[in-house]
Formats: C-alpha cells, sequence, structure tokens
C-alpha cells in the first residue's frame, strides 16, 4: 500500500472540527492536489502525514492563539454610516444587521480594508453615531481540531514546481465560521420582508406540475444519502418533509415507516419507499396532520428556503418528534428563484446554514446542534453543468428533540 511521501500526490479530505455556543460544526473540503513536498503544512501535520496510508485519518489539535489569522480587538472597526455602502450600488442604501456579514469592501476609509475585497465583516451595532464591525477571520477564538482523511496517494518521479497551498488556510476559506452566532446573540432573520418572495402567489400552482427531476447532482446526493443514514436508526418512522419522489436515502436502508409531506400527488406517488404520502402546502397551513411525538426522525432536503414560517414549522417538528428524535435537514445552492424567500438571496453560503442553525436555536426544545459543509468534490460526469469545475456544496444541520 502506498505511503505518503516527499513525492507523493494525494487525494485528501480536509476538516476542521470546532465547537461554538450551543452547536458543534464540521467543515470539509476535498481536493486532489495534496503534495508535500510543494504545499505549505503546520509542522505537526507534515508529521502526521509523512508515511501515512491511504485510508488513514490523522488529527491535529490547534489552540486559537496557534490559529493563523488569531483574533485581534484592533480589527474592531467603526465608520461613519456614509462609509457602508456597496460602491457598484451605492444609490441603494443598505441598513446592516447586527450578527450579519457583509463584504469588507462595503466598508470604505478603513485602514487596510479595499474596496474589492469580498472577506466577511460582521456587522456587531451601533456605537453612538458609528457603526461597528468586526473584520477579524469567521473562525478567529476557536479551537480547531484539523483532520486529514487520505483516500489517495500517487507516487510521482519529480516535482516541477506548480502552485503552493496552504491546506488549513483553504479548508478555513470562504465562509467556515459564519454559521455561529455572535457571542451567542441572536440574529435577525425573520423579519416579515426578509421572508417574502418574488413570487407570493399560491404555491399550488408553481407546483402543479411534476417534475421528476434531481435538484442536486450525484455527488451531493450521495453525501446527503450518507449522513442521513448515520443519523437515522434503523427500523425508524421517518417524515420526510418538504418530499418528492426522492427521499434521499438508501434504497437498502430498512424503516418502519416513510411518510413523504410535498405538494404534488404524481410526485409523492413515484416514491417507491414511501409507506404514507400527505398533500399538503405548509406555507398555507404549517400545521402538521400527525399526532405529538409520531416520528423517530424528521428529514427535509433542499427546502428550507422556501419556508415563510419557518419558526412555526419548526415548532410543529418538534411536536411530532419523539424524545431524542432527530430533525435533520440540508441543502446547496441551487433553488427556484420565484419561490425562495428574500433573504435567503442576500447571505453568504455560509451565513445560510447560520439563519437555519438560528431555527434551531430558537425553537426551545432541540438538543445536541450540529452542522456539517463538504465542498471540493468534482463534478460528476453525469451532471449537465459540466461548465461548472465543483460539486454542489452541501449544508446540513440537525438536532435532537430533548
Amino acid at each position: 500500500m502506498e505511503k505518503m511521501g516527499q513525492t507523493s500526490k494525494a487525494a485528501i479530505t480536509f476538516s476542521i472540527i470546532w465547537q461554538s455556543r450551543g452547536a458543534r460544526h464540521r467543515d470539509s473540503l476535498w481536493t486532489d492536489q495534496v503534495n508535500l513536498w510543494r504545499d505549505c503544512f503546520m509542522p505537526e501535520l507534515a508529521t502526521a502525514l509523512t508515511g501515512s496510508k491511504e485510508r488513514e485519518r490523522v488529527c491535529v489539535d490547534i489552540n486559537s492563539n496557534d490559529f493563523p489569522e488569531p483574533y485581534s480587538q484592533n480589527k474592531i472597526v467603526k465608520v461613519r454610516p456614509e462609509q457602508f455602502y456597496n460602491h457598484r450600488m451605492r444609490e441603494q442604501p443598505i441598513i446592516p444587521v447586527p450578527g450579519r456579514f457583509y463584504p469588507q469592501g462595503f466598508l470604505h476609509g478603513v485602514a487596510n480594508l479595499f474596496q474589492a475585497s469580498l472577506k466577511p465583516a460582521r456587522c456587531l451595532g451601533k456605537e453612538n453615531d458609528t457603526l461597528l464591525f468586526d473584520v477579524n477571520h469567521p473562525l478567529a477564538g476557536y479551537d480547531l481540531t484539523l483532520t486529514a482523511e487520505i483516500e489517495a496517494i500517487q507516487q510521482t518521479e519529480k516535482e516541477r514546481g506548480g502552485r503552493c497551498e496552504d491546506w488549513l488556510e483553504r479548508v478555513c476559506a470562504d465562509g467556515p465560521g459564519m454559521q455561529a452566532r455572535y457571542q451567542d446573540v441572536a440574529t435577525e432573520f425573520f423579519e416579515s420582508s426578509a421572508l417574502q418572495r418574488a413570487d407570493p402567489s399560491s404555491d399550488n400552482r408553481f407546483y402543479q406540475r411534476p417534475r421528476m427531476v434531481q435538484h442536486l447532482d450525484s455527488t451531493a446526493r450521495e453525501i446527503i444519502t450518507t449522513h442521513y443514514g448515520r443519523l437515522i436508526n434503523r427500523g425508524s418512522r421517518v417524515l420526510d418533509l418538504m418530499g418528492s419522489w426522492d427521499s434521499h436515502l438508501h434504497p437498502h436502508f430498512e424503516l418502519k415507516e416513510l411518510t413523504v409531506l410535498g405538494m404534488n400527488d404524481k410526485e409523492l406517488a413515484a416514491n417507491s419507499k414511501a409507506t404514507g404520502r400527505v398533500v399538503q402546502d405548509l406555507n398555507n397551513n404549517p400545521v402538521l396532520s400527525f399526532a405529538d411525538m409520531s416520528f423517530d426522525a424528521i428529514i427535509c432536503t433542499a427546502s428550507i428556503e422556501y419556508l415563510t414560517d419557518p419558526l412555526m414549522v419548526f415548532s410543529e417538528i418538534l411536536r411530532v418528534l419523539k424524545p431524542n428524535g432527530v430533525f435533520a435537514l440540508s441543502f446547496s445552492n441551487r433553488w427556484f428563484p420565484p419561490k425562495v424567500v428574500n433573504v435567503w438571496t442576500e447571505l453568504h453560503e455560509f451565513e445560510r446554514l447560520a439563519m437555519v442553525l438560528e431555527m434551531f436555536h430558537r425553537t426551545p426544545g432541540f438538543k445536541d446542534l450540529s452542522t456539517l459543509t463538504f465542498r471540493g468534490k468534482p463534478r460528476p460526469d453525469d451532471d449537465p453543468y459540466q461548465e461548472l469545475p465543483f460539486s454542489d456544496p452541501v449544508f446540513m444541520a440537525w438536532g435532537k428533540r430533548s
């Protein structure tokens, strides 16, 4: 079996595992470009990887003080309201929401911040006549565990240069950390205008035509199916909420019951695993027609972004879950534009996960909250969008009823 060495090129899934107040997080990035000779590694990680074999997993703990961008109070910056704007759309004023993120490029006249920067800045609110923003890395201040799962190793005869990568920096870039509350203070995502939609007409009309298609690529679906299988016990009574013809469960996964609630009767009829089917528009009637504590598990796939009263639906989900029953939901970056709620389109991908986690936080009775993200897999050959290099990213959140 191949071992990692200075001439190795490897496919590795890097993950950072960390804990915020009230939730545990795992953010993963897959790559097949790891090169011990060329790339930058923490000394502990380089030592752990050297000599490792395929299918092995190595772990390195990273103290918050050793994070490449440690927390600094100097990165709490003040700007006047007129200094906060999108230079491309200056005529459309933006009112920042405390706890939410905005590109650092929206903060003008601040030393070391640049107009083109898309790095996140979190609004902390107002202080007298100024706005406060935190431009620290969203993971600054957290202790992390970095894991590397070696999937394949290929030996090369010669090294000829190439791009040097810092893999800790890469796995932490572009969003991880944004799913957590700021100092455990609730973030506002649910004001009425945020939950309005471009097409406010009846959902029954929009969904009356059956769509027997997949809304995520096959790699993303496999990741979701795998993790649902880890969260749900065999022999469970399961509710697939806002479901369709595919419940994203393994075909040989044994369940006692699978009830699928969705919008289109023909789609539900085509779900071969379903033992029960309910046609219901949760935006018109969020009350579930099931008895208290009916289900061992509830899943919701690529649909949470369409709910106009998600907190009411969450309270109903909690009601029909058994004690220690799990509610798991997943989504990606595809949706139906007319029917998605407005705020969803305004948020960074990881901030959408923050919005979902906020739904759990605001529903008293959930415990053991967790999130998972997975990025970087190559786009599968069977997907029509071959112009996109990577598979659909996967975002998941789950919790248990107390």
